[in-house]
């Protein structure tokens, strides 16, 4: 089952990083709507999917966009809503920014649990951890394991009397999140406010607003002394429900930062079993593009996001035609055709701009930059993410990366266009 809010809950406050007071109001979503932020102060009342692909921003805080609207510091709201095991909610937001309060997610967590938690008709989306792998991100470093439920295990290492060297390990339930991390705040070094806000950020910050540091002590009574790693651990429950799904598994991560568990939401996408419809499946990609056996290499789209990024996805098996000749004995996939199955990959992404596309076909302009990293056998499957880095006209340019088992199979970048048949 799924699971949503039976009522209404509201928290207001002052963003950390813009200084912009807003108001949240939480409400019930349909069974597959998925988490929702809606901006209730702008014109069409935009909404904003809380996705790893709507991320916009990942400088201190976690902030998402879809068009010209964003809103930011989205981490505390969405742990809590992951604590509650929320699959469907709606978050009407009337600022740029989540309000920020103490610095912690206590204040929307139990907003949450004032709406009344319920489930609902539907299966959720899970993404299940099958086997253990690493994932390193600049200083940040990931283990990702199997495991029954949500254990996070999480290190961190400051050169700070107060911090020092911290490790937590937490089995994630609402009882558990609501004893342990909502009341985790976050924190800062006092004499990095300056510069912090000549880059725009912490403009609402004060004395109140999180854990204040000096360069030898605290200026904020610890609720815990090892609050740090706790607030830290809030941060990547967070992050991780931008994987729009429910996420079961065991995290080991050290040094985690907002970039690093972005990344890791990426990575899980790719390597991680779901239970999720496609976006398209192969009738509707017959719609769109000519292609046809032997020469149709995609099986079936999983995301869309109109004029900027798609991923689709190719089945490789042995019973491919190119394997009978393409080195039978020891069968693996043309580099060309992996590069000619992300092509027709884009080439959903293009043809959804335009009106009948059943009466266009793309054409290749330039291919380049491309990089085989590892055969492609019998038996894999290859997921191709393709973002659009230029679009005027019928031409456009896009990059696009082809994974195996969550690993970079091959990449390139395409120029291509559009024309009548």
């Amino acid at each position: 089952m799924r699971r949503s809010v039976a009522g209404t809950a509201s928290v207001r406050g002052v963003g950390l990083h813009t200084g912009a007071e807003s108001s949240v109001n939480f409400r019930s979503g349909e069974a597959g709507t998925g988490i929702v932020f809606r901006r209730t102060d702008l014109a069409d009342t935009p909404v904003i999917r809380a996705t790893a692909a709507n991320a916009t921003d990942v400088d201190r805080h976690t902030s998402l966009g879809s068009g010209a609207a964003v809103v930011h510091t989205v981490e505390h709201v969405l742990a809590a809503v992951a604590a509650h095991r929320l699959d469907d909610i709606m978050i009407d937001i009337d600022g740029p920014e989540l309000p920020n309060g103490d610095g912690s997610a206590a204040a929307f967590f139990h907003a949450l649990e004032d709406a009344g938690p319920v489930e609902q008709d539907g299966a959720p989306v899970d993404y299940k951890v099958q086997m253990p792998y690493v994932l390193n991100d600049g200083d940040s470093r990931y283990l990702v394991a199997p495991h029954d439920a949500v254990r996070l295990n999480v290190t961190i290492e400051w050169d700070h009397p107060a911090i020092g060297r911290q490790s937590g390990c937490f089995d994630i339930s609402a009882e558990g999140f609501a004893e342990s991390l909502a009341r985790a705040r976050t924190f800062g070094f006092t004499d990095e406010i300056d510069e912090l806000r000549s880059r725009g950020l912490a403009q609402g910050a004060t004395a109140s607003s999180g854990i204040g540091l000096t360069r030898d002590g605290v200026q904020t009574e610890l609720l815990w002394p090892d609050e740090f790693v706790r607030h830290k651990t809030v941060d990547l429950l967070g992050d991780l429900a931008l994987l729009g799904g429910r996420f079961k598994g065991e995290v080991v991560a050290n040094r985690p930062s907002h970039k690093g568990n972005l990344a890791l939401v990426r990575s899980i996408q790719r390597v991680c079993s779901l239970r999720v419809p496609p976006v398209m499946g192969i009738q509707e990609i017959l719609g769109v593009i000519p292609h046809r056996y032997p020469m149709l290499l995609v099986d079936r789209i999983i995301e869309m996001e109109e004029g900027r990024r798609v991923v689709g996805i190719k089945n490789v098996t042995v019973n491919e035609p190119f394997f009978q000749g393409h080195f039978p004995e020891h069968p693996i996939m043309p580099g060309v055709l992996i590069i000619e199955a992300m092509g027709q990959v884009g080439g959903m992404l293009l043809m959804g701009s335009f009106e009948n596309p059943q009466d266009k076909v793309v054409y290749f302009m330039a291919i380049d930059s491309v990089k085989f990293r590892r055969p492609v056998v019998p038996g894999d499957q290859i997921r191709f993410e393709l973002e659009m880095l230029h679009f005027r006209g019928r031409n456009c340019r896009m990059r696009g990366v082809g994974y195996v088992d969550g690993q970079p199979a091959a990449e390139a970048e395409m120029m291509a266009r559009v024309v009548d048949k």
